[in-house]
């Protein structure tokens, strides 16, 4: 199954950080690069690898690359299904 790379961003929201745009990139390298220079003007950011099956749409795993800034707390949780 192959990866995607995406950056995802958070907006601040009356004090809360809310999921803003999401970014594709076409490597791990590209989006660790692009959520960097990226946290200079957003509040935070994460950096994901998602693997899925193109068929079926069927998640496999998602793994957090790096995260830049704040992102919500229980954001990792999420993430890994938990």
């Amino acid at each position: 199954m192959p990866a995607s790379f995406v950056v995802q961003t958070f907006e601040l929201d009356r004090k809360w950080l809310r999921p803003g745009n999401r970014d594709v990139a076409p490597t791990e390298n590209g989006a660790l690069k692009r959520a960097e220079a990226i946290a200079g003007w957003m509040p935070g950011n994460a950096a994901l690898r998602i693997v899925a099956d193109d068929e079926t749409g069927e998640l496999d795993s998602v793994a957090i690359l790096g995260q830049f800034g704040e992102v919500p707390q229980d954001f990792a949780e999420q993430v890994s299904g938990g």
